[in-house]
């Protein structure tokens, strides 16, 4: 069990470039960027006044995991994946930072999905199709896609909702030739986390990736198939035609819309035997991917 909670860092080391939903940045060196991952939790596009500790530190090592694995795949921002290990001045900053390269980050991110769950559901439900893509009739809560579906949305800023939108869309959005190259590796890194993940008892649901461009070259930035850019499910018991268990921030979700709240600022707090158990949650799903 760790002990670690951070929801907010102030540090006078090096300037603010700005907060995030979880995470805080700072200019570290020229054209390098310090990323601290805090212990914050959004959902529904609005953080949350109550910590999930460990849960920083658990997203860091997680995706640090990935980045590695993925690296024959694409390139990515990682410089140095553990900063602070031997620095007792910045302890608190240990495991939950990066140092990363400065890229310009696209304006769009990468969605994929294996699964027709959330968001997706209600809109085959509706049309038959997610996104305008069209799937076969018949299925449910749950079901595992035919093929895993490219999904883009615009970022929405601190407090506004992401936006799906189609291909064309995104094609203006970057060029044609990148919105290409963007979907091409965002399904084949997912394809690859979600087999490696399953062997490990995990089913990766769908996921987020973010990319950014560095001296012409595409490379891979923010966090890569963590429980906050994924939905993970344990793969014992799966199940189409109901809600999943969940690794991931589903589990405060679902106690979310169980209250009488509106899904604006400012979010509600959470009782501790849900902050208990979320961040159990995100601890077993680090055990379980790692696990050699």
């Amino acid at each position: 069990m760790l002990v670690s909670e951070l929801y907010e860092s102030n540090e006078t080391a090096w300037g603010l470039i700005g907060r995030g939903k979880v995470r805080d940045v700072y200019e570290y060196r020229p054209n390098e960027m310090l990323i601290v991952t805090s212990d914050r939790l959004s959902a529904f596009d609005v953080v949350l006044p109550t910590p999930i500790p460990d849960k920083g530190v658990v997203l860091t090592q997680i995706a640090n995991f990935w980045f590695a694995k993925t690296s024959p795949i694409i390139a990515n921002h990682v410089i140095d994946p553990e900063p602070f290990s031997a620095d007792p001045a910045h302890r608190h900053l240990a495991g939950r930072s990066i140092v990363v390269r400065r890229a310009r980050a696209l304006p769009v991110e990468a969605i994929v999905r294996g699964y027709l769950t959330g968001s997706g559901r209600k809109d085959y439900e509706k049309s038959g199709a997610v996104c305008g893509i069209a799937l076969p009739a018949g299925l449910v809560e749950a079901s595992r896609l035919p093929e895993p579906l490219f999904t883009p949305s615009t970022k929405g800023e601190l407090g506004t909702h992401d936006e799906n939108i189609s291909f064309a869309r995104m094609t203006d959005l970057v060029g044609g030739e990148l919105a290409e190259r963007v979907r091409d590796i965002s399904l084949e890194l997912y394809r690859f986390g979600a087999a490696f993940a399953l062997e490990r008892g995990i089913i990766i649901a769908d996921t987020k990736f973010e990319f950014g461009v560095l001296d012409d070259e595409l490379i891979l930035i923010d966090e890569v198939l963590t429980p906050d850019s994924s939905r993970f499910w344990p793969a014992d018991g799966y199940a189409a035609g109901r809600s999943q268990p969940s690794y991931d921030k589903q589990f405060v979700r679902d106690y979310l819309e169980t209250l009488d709240w509106d899904k604006t600022a400012p979010g509600p707090a959470l009782p501790a035997d849900v902050v208990t158990r979320t961040s159990a949650k995100y601890q077993e799903a680090w055990r379980r991917l790692t696990q050699e």
